[in-house]
């Protein structure tokens, strides 16, 4: 064999092995870190109940037999070459699959609690499909125009200014996204906040900048509940707002120190005292919509980490106070929030 034959099957050789350990790191995923037992079941549903459906990061669809409303609307999920290496956009088949999975023909609003990819971009499409009014940060509403989305339904939301969607009071109030112990990732993802005009898309994952972070404050005649999609938050940013369900974020908290998460739990059920945790935001960013919820892959989980102090961190917490239930949600199906 001629040296150069030997050098391209040397390089054939490194390229397979590459390309064998790329696919094992994204296609890989680890246990997400939550309590299996704590998965709600769906149940008989009375007129007029309040429910929920969830379809993983902080997709949360609400429901109350006369008006739904989402928030975030994200179902697009990219794989990890595509966020690492090239451009995205909404994924059409993955949005069918999202809207059917759950139901979806007509909603009022979308409400995207930040302007990061996983939260966003989906959003105008989503609205369009729908009639959905779109509501969220001027960086969310550029994501918005850019994708030809009517500005009669884009609304830019103003901190605690109470909206009324149906008998739904939601309250969008200004908070921080969590913060990564990663400083590479955290200068990508956090800094240059703004989304200054239109984004055209493709675009690449780290332009859809996080824009203003809010956590929503709902209130309805059948009970109250807040969704705190990122797991950051600002000092006493919850002052004054109670709520019987909170919906907590734990994406990356492991990551952090002790300290952080003691704060973090501080200023949240802290604050709002609720009577019910659902956790949110654990799962991949990349498994496929179409199938079971799977934690973290190991490309993630190389990135932000810290799963099993998650775990124990929530299991500890719930051990500590028995007058908290701790729940999580399957994957699309309906679930009875308030009867």
């Amino acid at each position: 064999m001629s040296w150069q034959r030997k050098v391209i099957s040397t390089l054939a050789l490194l390229m397979t092995i590459i390309a064998t350990g790329l696919a094992y790191v994204m296609n890989v995923y680890k246990t997400a870190p939550v309590n299996p037992t704590w998965e709600l079941s769906p149940g008989n549903k009375t007129a007029g109940a309040v429910t929920v459906r969830y379809s993983g990061t902080a997709t949360l669809l609400f429901d109350d037999g006369k008006t739904r409303w989402i928030v975030d609307g994200w179902f697009s999920r990219p794989n990890a070459l595509q966020l690492a290496l090239g451009k995205i956009e909404p994924n059409m088949a993955n949005i069918d699959y999202g809207l059917s999975a759950n139901k979806i023909d007509m909603l009022a609003a979308v409400i995207p609690i930040h302007s990061h990819f996983d939260h966003a971009m989906d959003a105008p499409e989503v609205a369009k499909r729908t009639g959905a009014l779109l509501i969220g940060s001027e960086s969310t509403a550029n994501i918005a125009r850019g994708w030809g989305l009517s500005e009669s339904q884009i609304k830019v939301a103003v901190n605690r200014e109470p909206i009324h969607v149906g008998e739904f009071v939601i309250t969008p109030i200004e908070s921080r996204h969590f913060e990564f112990s990663n400083p590479v990732l955290h200068e990508q993802a956090l800094s240059n906040p703004k989304i200054t005009t239109p984004l055209n898309t493709p675009a690449k994952a780290l332009d859809y900048r996080v824009g203003k972070v809010y956590v929503l404050h709902v209130s309805h005649p059948k009970g109250s509940w807040v969704i705190v999609g990122s797991a950051g938050f600002e000092k006493d940013g919850l002052n004054g707002f109670q709520a019987d369900t909170l919906f907590l974020g734990i994406g990356g908290l492991g990551s952090q120190t002790v300290q952080y998460r003691e704060d973090y739990w501080a200023e949240t059920v802290g604050q709002v005292s609720p009577n019910r945790i659902i956790p949110i935001h654990y799962d991949s960013l990349t498994s496929p919509i179409s199938g079971p919820m799977q934690g973290p892959s190991l490309a993630e989980f190389f990135l932000a980490g810290g799963l099993d102090s998650t775990k124990t961190f929530l299991q500890e917490k719930e051990a500590s106070d028995p007058t908290i239930s701790f729940n999580t949600l399957p994957r699309f199906k309906e679930i009875v929030l308030y009867p």
